[in-house]
């Protein structure tokens, strides 16, 4: 395995805690996630991106997505891995 592939799994096994990917939001994304808060949507997770962060929720089997500019979509076309 060379060392970026190493890298990248090492950092996959690390747990961040909501309060960490909090963090990571743009103030945007923290308004639109409130708002959404409100219809039963929890962030899963953040990723960043070329673009910023991608905050990536959910409500029951349903996924959104917020760009860092704070624009929702409903119907982001991602796929989800199960632990």
């Amino acid at each position: 395995m060379n060392q970026v592939a190493y890298q990248l799994n090492e950092r996959r096994d690390t747990s961040f805690t909501n309060e960490e990917f909090w963090e990571l939001t743009t103030a945007d994304q923290k308004v639109a996630l409130y708002d959404l808060h409100r219809f039963g949507y929890r962030l899963l997770f953040v990723r960043q991106t070329r673009k910023g962060p991608l905050a990536v929720v959910k409500q029951q089997e349903d996924i959104a997505v917020i760009h860092a500019d704070g624009e929702v979509d409903l119907r982001p076309k991602i796929t989800i891995r199960e632990h």
